[in-house]
C-alpha cells in the first residue's frame, strides 16, 4: 500500500496530544498543541507531510512493548551488527503524579537509545512539516549544538547528545553509532512561534519521570475481574485518549483513517461524542475510578449549556467547541490513497435522536454521587433534554452511524429516546417542580410499543436498523445492553442469533450491515455481552478471545478489522474499541449485574 499498515503504530500520549510511531522508529503523527490542533508530522496521511525517524540504518527483526500500565513504548531492534533499544514517549509534567498527570504536559517527544549489544549504526531523519504538510520550515542551528525548526505558528526545537545536529536545507540527518551500555537522549520540544518558549528537558530524566507518572496514575486505579491485564491496557489507553485539561474524551487520535482502503468513508475523530458517553463511564467505573466518570460528565453539562430549542450536538470539540465545520485537505494523498482527507466533522450538524438518551443514562449512572437535590442547571439540562425528546422522537435521524444519506427512523435511536424518558422518570424526584413523570412514562411507554411493533420483521426474524426496513444491522445488539430488552427475550434471542449468522465472521467479528467491508470492533464486544446475557458464557468467553487476537502486537485497536485481510482499519487506537473490551470483560466477570 505504499504506507506502513494501521497496526504498525504504537500510541503515545501526554493526555493533551497523541502521537503514533511505527515499527520501523518513525514518528508518523503528532498534532502537538492538543488532539486536534494541526499536525506537524503526518506521513501517515501523505508521505510528504513530515516525520521523524530515529532507527539503525540496517533493518532486523524488531520487537517492542509498552512499559506496564504506561504508554511509553520500547522498541528493541536486532540488527546483523548488535542490537539497540529505543525508548519513546511524550514527556510528562516533571514531578506530576495521580490526576495531575495532562493538566501542565510541556508538548516534548523524548527518545532515549540504549546500546544492547555490538555497536549499532543508526541514523535521525527529521521532516518536520507543519499545517498538515503545507509548511516546510526554515532550520537554523543553536549554539548548543540542537536545531530550531520555525514556521507559521509553530516552533519545534530538536535537541540530541551525539554532537551538533546539521540541517541540510528542509530536514536533518544524522548518523551516530550506540555501542553496548551506551545511553543517549533527544528531545523535541514544541511551542507556539508567538508565545512562551519551548520546555528544555534532559531526556534520560524526563523519561523515567514519566514512567512514574502513568505508574502512579494506574496505581489509583483498581480493577480485579477476567482479562486483568487486557482492561487495564485498555484502560491506559482511553487514558491516553483524554484531554486531561477538561475531562473530553477523543473518539480516536487521527484523522481520515478509512474505513475501506480507497475508498471515501474517512471522517475526523479526534473529539469527544456524547452518542458513546455512558459507554464512556460504564467503562471508566469498571477499569478507572469515579474521578474520571465525574470530570467527563462536567465537560458535557458545561459543552452543553443551556438548553433550547435545537438539538443537542452528537460531538464537541475537546473544551467544548461546537462548531467544528468540516473541511477537505486536498493537498494530502490519504492513507494507501484514500481520499478525502478530512478535518472537523459536520456530523454536529445532524439530527441525532439518541444523544439526549446517553447523556440522561449517564446522569443516572452518577446520581447517587451527584447528592439527592440536584443543582439548578442540572435539572434543567435534564428536564429539557427529557422535553426535547418527548417532543421529537416521532422525528427521523441520521442514526448511530451518522449516515450522511437520509433521515430514517433508526431503531436504535428511538431505544435512546426510551432510555432517556426512562431514566428521567426514575431521577424525578431529583428534579425539581419541572418534572412531568407521569407523561414522560406514557411517552415512554408510547416509544416502547412502537418499537416493538415497527422494529420487528417476520420474514427475517429480527428487529432491524430502521422502521420498516429488511436489513439487518448490529446496532439491535446494544438492545439488551441497554436494558430495553432481556437478551432471552424470544425475539431478542432470535435477534442476537441471526445478527451473528449473517453478520458474523468465523473469526469473533461482526459486520454493522451485510455490505460493510470490515468486521467493527465494538459491535463484536456487543456480541460477547450478549451471549453472556442470554446464559451462554462458554460461548462468550471464546468469541471474546477471538476478537482480542485483532489487536495489534502492542494491544490497540483500530475501529474495524478487514475481513479479507485481516488489517485494521479506521481511525486508531479506537476509544470505542477499547471501551466495548472493557465492558464485556466485566460482564464476563459479573454477568448479572454488569
Amino acid at each position: 500500500m505504499g504506507q506502513p499498515a494501521i497496526s504498525d503504530y504504537a500510541f503515545l500520549s501526554d493526555c493533551r496530544s497523541g502521537a503514533l510511531v511505527g515499527r520501523d522508529g518513525s514518528i508518523d503523527w503528532w498534532c502537538p498543541d492538543r488532539f486536534d490542533s494541526p499536525s506537524v508530522f503526518g506521513r501517515l496521511l501523505d508521505p510528504e507531510a513530515g516525520y521523524w525517524r530515529l532507527a539503525p540504518l540496517t533493518t532486523g527483526r524488531v520487537e517492542r512493548a509498552y512499559r506496564p500500565d504506561t504508554l511509553v513504548l520500547r522498541t528493541v531492534h536486532h540488527t546483523p551488527q548488535g542490537s539497540v533499544a529505543v525508548t519513546d514517549a511524550l514527556a510528562a509534567e516533571l514531578g506530576a503524579r495521580g490526576h495531575e498527570l495532562g493538566m501542565n504536559s510541556p508538548a516534548v517527544l523524548v527518545r532515549v537509545v540504549e546500546g544492547l549489544s555490538g555497536r549499532v549504526p543508526m541514523e535521525l531523519d527529521f521532516a518536520p512539516r507543519p499545517e498538515y504538510g503545507l509548511l516546510t520550515p526554515y532550520l537554523h542551528e543553536l549554539d548548543d549544538g540542537g536545531v530550531l525548526a520555525d514556521a507559521g505558528p509553530v516552533a519545534l526545537t530538536l535537541r540530541g547528545g551525539v554532537g551538533p545536529l546539521c540541517p541540510d536545507r528542509d530536514r536533518v540527518r544524522h548518523t551516530f553509532e550506540i555501542d553496548a551500555g551506551q545511553v543517549v537522549g533527544f528531545d523535541l520540544a514544541y511551542a507556539p512561534a508567538h508565545g512562551r518558549p519551548a520546555v528544555r528537558l534532559d531526556p534520560v530524566t524526563a523519561l523515567n519521570d514519566t514512567v512514574a507518572a502513568w505508574e502512579a496514575y494506574r496505581e489509583t486505579h483498581g480493577y480485579d475481574g477476567r482479562y486483568a491485564d487486557q482492561v487495564r491496557h485498555s484502560a491506559v489507553v482511553l487514558t491516553g485518549l483524554t484531554y486531561a485539561r477538561s475531562g473530553a474524551v477523543a473518539a480516536a487520535l487521527t484523522t481520515s483513517l478509512p474505513e475501506r482502503v480507497g475508498g471515501d468513508r474517512n471522517y475526523d475523530y479526534r473529539y469527544a461524542w456524547l452518542r458513546d458517553f455512558s459507554m464512556t463511564m460504564r467503562a471508566f467505573w469498571v477499569a478507572a475510578c469515579p474521578d474520571e466518570a465525574n470530570r467527563l460528565f462536567a465537560w458535557a453539562a458545561r459543552s452543553i449549556g443551556r438548553m433550547g430549542d435545537r438539538p443537542v450536538p452528537v460531538l464537541f470539540g475537546l473544551e467544548g467547541e461546537r462548531d467544528i465545520s468540516e473541511h477537505e485537505l486536498d493537498h494530502l494523498a490519504g492513507w494507501a490513497g484514500s481520499r478525502p482527507v478530512r478535518v472537523g466533522n459536520d456530523a454536529w450538524r445532524q439530527r441525532q435522536l439518541d444523544v439526549p438518551g446517553e447523556v440522561i443514562s449517564a446522569v443516572w449512572r452518577l446520581h447517587d454521587y451527584l447528592g439527592e437535590t440536584f443543582d439548578e442547571e442540572l435539572r434543567e439540562m435534564v428536564v429539557g433534554l427529557a422535553e426535547q425528546v418527548a417532543a421529537t422522537w416521532r422525528l427521523p435521524d441520521r442514526g448511530m452511524w451518522e449516515t450522511r444519506d437520509t433521515e430514517r427512523h433508526y431503531l436504535s435511536s428511538k431505544v435512546l429516546c426510551w432510555v432517556a424518558l426512562d431514566r428521567a422518570v426514575e431521577l424525578a424526584p431529583r428534579l425539581g417542580e419541572r418534572a412531568d413523570p407521569r407523561r414522560w412514562a406514557a411517552i415512554r411507554d408510547e416509544i416502547r410499543a412502537t418499537v416493538l411493533r415497527e422494529g420487528w420483521n417476520d420474514r427475517i426474524g429480527a428487529y432491524t436498523g430502521a422502521f420498516g426496513s429488511a436489513e439487518l444491522d448490529a446496532s439491535a445488539l446494544f438492545l439488551p445492553v441497554l436494558h430495553f430488552l432481556d437478551a432471552r427475550d424470544p425475539r431478542m434471542r432470535s435477534t442476537i442469533e441471526v445478527v451473528e449468522r449473517e453478520l458474523g465472521t468465523d473469526d469473533g467479528l461482526v459486520r454493522r450491515w451485510a455490505t460493510d467491508p470490515a468486521g467493527f470492533v465494538l459491535c463484536s464486544f456487543w456480541l460477547v455481552e450478549c451471549l453472556v446475557m442470554m446464559g451462554e458464557q462458554k460461548r462468550a468467553r471464546a468469541l471474546f478471545e477471538k476478537v482480542l487476537g485483532h489487536a495489534n502486537d502492542v494491544g490497540l485497536f483500530a475501529e474495524q478489522i478487514d475481513l479479507r485481510t485481516g488489517v485494521q482499519l479506521g481511525n486508531t487506537p479506537q476509544a470505542l474499541s477499547h471501551i466495548g473490551l472493557i465492558n464485556a470483560a466485566w460482564r464476563l466477570t459479573e454477568p448479572t449485574t454488569a
